[in-house]
């Protein structure tokens, strides 16, 4: 069956349909990532986004069991120039398609996806319609003009109530902004205690849990949209050790004085180099942002740029002069990979337990 692409500048595009028959309209984005496309179709910071994936062949090792992100997809639609139909892993349970019709969501195969993302690195981030073959694409665009970007996208994938993956180690409380279990896989793998919060927490709610640290979550859309969250950032750091990541660590910026900023197509993908610019270290990272902290607005007698991006030099890491609290932008869990940057959870618990040390330490001299 054929479908058809409108993307809101009056570019068609026409393909076969695959997955879900309905509808659908949402931001294009494009990830460049060769493997992981069942992480990044499950990653709850794509929330409201058409992913058009870069790599040619979509699919030739199935959906498994493990791999998910979330376990409900929240993605508006995929994009993929060859969806492979009968994969071949030993951990395959379904094919692509049968997995995006499971889940209702819709995709185009089989359309030229190199054009596509030249088309959004020339013109940026801009809205389309998946829709059927032969439809009036003056009214389709007439409705993608007064489409408008959902301002509570955090709300829309945040937890609503707390739950617990307990351990016998250190107890952290995980801020749930578009939370990827990929981070609580990590947690667990070392012994750590955690439970998951709702954005809304306040101070207070988390600090009557008794946190030994915090993490502040990925999650999508625009961090200036999460006002609640930089007031409670601001109340607890000082007070417990902090780790923010993705939309974490821009809250984290705004919560200190920073500014963030859209960009124009963003940072998707599993090979972006980051430099540690402590150690001259550079690692792989995997990254999934639209948005990023603004080099200029950084309080260098307050906070301290820790990491940047080689290719564009944007800020990829902060750390707060006075408290145990740091941040990344891209995924250090690495779902999908790359893995280099798994250190900065067992960096974490080692700043946990500096903190709780030096705790001990005054509560016996006093």
């Amino acid at each position: 069956m054929k479908r058809q692409l409108i993307l809101e500048d009056g570019t068609i595009f026409v393909g076969e349909a695959i997955g879900s028959e309905k509808e659908t309209t949402g931001e294009m984005i494009f990830n460049t990532s060769m493997t992981g496309y069942q992480e990044i179709i499950s990653d709850p910071s794509n929330y409201g986004q058409i992913i058009v994936f870069g790599f040619p062949q979509i699919g030739n090792y199935g959906i498994n069991r493990d791999d998910f992100e979330s376990i409900q997809p929240v993605i508006k639609g995929v994009i993929i120039r060859e969806a492979a139909d009968y994969p071949s892993n030993w951990r395959s349970n379904m094919s692509l398609g049968e997995f995006l019709e499971a889940k209702d969501i819709p995709g185009i195969t089989g359309i030229d996806t190199r054009k596509l993302i030249r088309l959004i690195r020339t013109k940026g981030a801009m809205k389309g319609v998946m829709c059927g073959f032969g439809e009036s694409v003056e009214t389709h665009l007439s409705r993608l003009q007064a489409v408008e970007h959902l301002p509570d996208q955090v709300k829309q994938v945040s937890t609503i109530k707390p739950f617990p993956a307990p351990g016998r180690g250190s107890n952290v409380i995980v801020v749930d902004f578009g939370l990827k279990h990929g981070v609580l896989r990590e947690l667990t793998k070392r012994g750590c205690d955690v439970k998951v919060v709702p954005y809304r927490s306040s101070a207070d709610e988390i600090l009557t849990l008794q946190p030994d640290g915090v993490i502040l979550s990925n999650g999508p859309g625009n961090p200036e949209h999460v006002p609640e969250a930089t007031e409670m950032i601001a109340d607890i750091q000082g007070k417990v050790p902090l780790f923010a990541i993705g939309l974490g660590h821009q809250l984290f910026a705004l919560a200190n004085g920073c500014q963030t900023q859209k960009m124009f197509v963003g940072h998707r993908g599993g090979s972006y180099p980051v430099k540690d610019l402590a150690t001259g270290k550079v690692v792989f990272t995997s990254q999934n942002h639209g948005y990023e902290v603004v080099k200029d607005s950084v309080n260098e007698s307050k906070m301290m740029i820790t990491h940047t991006e080689l290719n564009s030099g944007s800020i990829e890491g902060l750390s707060h002069r006075n408290y145990a609290a740091f941040s990344v932008q891209f995924d250090p869990e690495g779902a999908p990979g790359s893995e280099d940057a798994k250190y900065l959870f067992d960096q974490f618990l080692k700043v946990m337990e500096d903190h709780k040390r030096k705790a001990d330490d005054h509560a016996e001299k006093n």
